[in-house]
């Protein structure tokens, strides 16, 4: 341990960027707690040197805890653990059930993206690329991990403890609250992770946390109201029926494969339900989802009362009929050499890696389909491209014309918007706040949320930049 004179935390990563998230707090007695270990998302050509380097030395790190699962969160802890950090990581145990199949999965995505890049990199000469793990430094990376369940307070050490609130994000999502005693007084510290809607279709609103002196506060959508999201079912109808029914083509929707995809297969199966859903394939083409919706299902203790109230009708509401997940690469190939209209779900919600990408590339000339983004993009992402309406993408480095529709549903976000995020923070005394940290948000979209914080009476709100280190 290196001995320091003060408290200071530095922001490796979401620091005026929304994805990459990486908070290194580092006490006065030299103990360092990594708060997430996020893998960079989308953010262009910068992407892969973000990821191969985290500002700092993974051996020199004591404790990690972890907010949640999802890849920008967790995704690099494989590589971390590689690079000779020995310490344990926190989580909740859905968090932890998330992250063993999530891991090795990004582990498989990138050894195939990376060789179907490098068959490109080859004929144009370029130098070959490496993924950033292998799958078994994913499933290596496991055995480090330590269960704490919501509320109950855990010691890492005499001086330091901390507890997990419920974030209502994705299961197992957690604010992190630490307290740390040094010279003889505690000091409070919450990291948000990613806060969820108070109108979650699936899971149970944010709990309130615990008085902090310093607050680091997701800001994704700071600047956005989302729709009534009891909209979702009726907006997903109206694509399927105007591109399956009318077009007569293909509907795709990039979605990550935990936590929206579930969204969207509890959408369609309330359309079922309803006796509204028109008869045709839905597939979902991700390997992953499968298994996220197992183990979503293995844990109803996350779910709001109104899907309690729809279980003890339907015991499985992400089924229904003409749904077919796709496991084998050759089955997803299949798909695209089928004329026939369908649905396809398909990872990533970005559209930046996953068979989405393929799916993309083999209709993104095709008049008759849509390719229907139901979340954020990374301005530099495929999907922030088609959002923004490009006429020209590129797709594993060769150029396409955009000739399908693009639509979008923003009001699937898991993320909550500004009004979700003031009344998480409402919960607090302002007066007793010393400072709220800005993260996982674009700056001009944590600008005009530091100034709504600052109307709720909060006294100092920063935005920190990259690799930034401050003072507490």
């Amino acid at each position: 341990m290196l001995v320091t004179n003060s408290m200071t935390i530095t922001f490796h990563g979401a620091a005026r960027n929304v994805t990459g998230s990486k908070h290194l707090l580092q006490l006065n007695d030299g103990t360092t707690i990594l708060l997430d270990c996020g893998m960079f998302q989308g953010m262009g050509e910068p992407t892969e040197d973000l990821n191969e380097h985290f500002g700092f030395n993974p051996k020199k790190v004591d404790y990690l805890i972890l907010s949640h699962a999802h890849i920008d969160h967790c995704g690099l802890i494989p590589r971390f653990v590689a690079g000779g950090f020995e310490g344990q990581i926190f989580c909740t145990a859905p968090t932890m059930d998330l992250a063993r199949i999530l891991l090795t999965d990004s582990a498989r995505i990138q050894e195939q993206d990376t060789e179907y890049s490098n068959r490109h990199r080859v004929k144009t000469g370029l130098p070959l690329l490496n993924a950033l793990y292998t799958e078994e430094q994913a499933i290596e990376c496991l055995r480090l991990f330590k269960i704490v369940d919501y509320n109950e307070e855990y010691e890492i050490t005499p001086r330091v403890k901390f507890n997990f609130t419920d974030a209502g994000h994705l299961i197992g999502s957690a604010a992190i609250n630490i307290s740390v005693l040094e010279d003889g007084k505690y000091t409070q510290i919450t990291f948000s992770g990613d806060v969820g809607r108070y109108s979650d279709m699936l899971l149970n609103t944010p709990q309130r946390f615990p008085q902090a002196d310093y607050i680091l506060l997701e800001s994704t959508y700071g600047d956005s109201l989302h729709k009534d999201a009891g909209a979702i079912d009726d907006a997903l109808l109206e694509a399927i029926n105007h591109t399956c029914l009318k077009k007569n083509g293909k509907l795709i929707i990039p979605a990550f494969s935990v936590g929206r995809t579930q969204e969207l297969l509890y959408a369609l199966n309330s359309l079922e339900l309803k006796g509204s859903l028109p008869d045709l394939r839905y597939y979902v083409d991700s390997p992953l989802s499968e298994k996220a919706t197992r183990v979503i299902m293995d844990h109803p203790e996350v779910y709001n009362k109104e899907v309690k109230e729809v279980l003890k009708a339907d015991p499985n509401p992400f089924g229904f009929k003409g749904l077919h997940f796709i496991e084998s690469t050759e089955e997803s190939i299949a798909l695209n050499n089928n004329p026939l209209p369908c649905v396809i779900i398909s990872s990533s919600g970005m559209a930046e890696a996953g068979r989405v990408k393929h799916h993309i590339k083999n209709n993104i000339g095709n008049t008759k389909c849509t390719i229907l983004m139901v979340g954020y993009c990374e301005p530099n992402s495929l999907g922030g491209h088609l959002l923004r309406g490009d006429k020209e993408v590129f797709i594993f480095g060769e150029k396409y014309e955009v000739k399908a529709e693009v639509q979008s549903i923003k009001s699937m976000s898991a993320h909550g918007d500004y009004e979700d995020l003031l009344r998480f923070i409402s919960c607090q005394d302002p007066q007793k706040v010393k400072k709220v940290f800005l993260v996982h948000g674009e700056y001009k979209v944590q600008q005009h949320f530091r100034e709504k914080i600052l109307a709720k009476g909060f006294a100092d709100v920063e935005i920190p930049y990259q690799h930034q280190k401050i003072e507490l």
